[in-house]
């Protein structure tokens, strides 16, 4: 006879293997690599990094073999994109895009600025290794940019904010506060499409790539509250 106990520990069951992660197709696992190129356009790189932020909204992100991946990889990499993005512990580009080891460059400093070692490390990842995308990804509630705004000053980091103030004297000249949220998510926004026109302006080599039609280069937020990354241009 099968009690209630037997229905509700057979549903318990049941709920639990619903919850584990399902496993990814061996298709969607496959690992970029110098043997198996990534081959993609610039826009349907970009369109790649969309898709998996809604993987990621959607809580349907891939389950792949990590180990696999750093077994596959060992040999040389073949990524596809490069992100630009922010240090803050809330915005993991390989996480809210849904990307496996070996898929993106992965550049983070506070503020995500663009300097001469960052292109630099940009041009390594396009010019020579053949990402056809990249993304300067900021998002909402940087402190970074809450830090130029209030013009702190403290150690190193003064010279680091210093790179976010253009964006802060072109939104507002006369000043403001980070307690305006409205104003740090136009400071944020304004400093991401400087630091678009930076990778563009700043390197011939990236630029060439640009107008030949072999390279994207975009701007994108990623809202700390729902995780939905917007792109803001391409």
């Amino acid at each position: 006879m099968i009690s209630r106990r037997h229905i509700c520990s057979g549903i318990a069951v049941a709920g639990a293997v619903a919850a584990l992660p399902r496993l990814a197709s061996a298709e969607s696992c496959q690992t970029r690599t110098r043997a198996n190129p990534h081959g993609l356009s610039p826009a349907q790189a970009i369109d790649a990094l969309r898709r998996g932020n809604d993987r990621f909204l959607a809580g349907t992100t891939q389950n792949c073999d990590l180990i696999a991946q750093v077994e596959a990889t060992a040999g040389g990499q073949a990524p596809f994109a490069a992100v630009l993005g922010c240090m803050d512990s809330r915005v993991p580009p390989e996480l809210v895009f849904d990307q496996k080891i070996g898929d993106i460059f992965d550049i983070r400093i506070a503020g995500n600025f663009a300097d001469t070692a960052i292109i630099g490390s940009m041009e390594f990842a396009t010019v020579v290794s053949g990402a056809t995308a990249i993304v300067v990804l900021g998002h909402s509630g940087c402190g970074a940019v809450r830090g130029a705004i209030d013009h702190v000053e403290l150690g190193n980091l003064t010279q680091t904010l210093s790179h976010i103030q253009p964006a802060v004297d072109a939104v507002a000249p006369e000043g403001g506060s980070s307690s305006d949220a409205v104003l740090v998510q136009e400071v944020a926004e304004v400093n991401v499409g400087m630091a678009v026109a930076g990778l563009h302006n700043q390197s011939p080599l990236m630029a060439g790539l640009v107008a030949e039609g072999k390279l994207m280069i975009v701007g994108a937020m990623h809202d700390i509250a729902t995780g939905k990354v917007t792109f803001l241009q391409g």
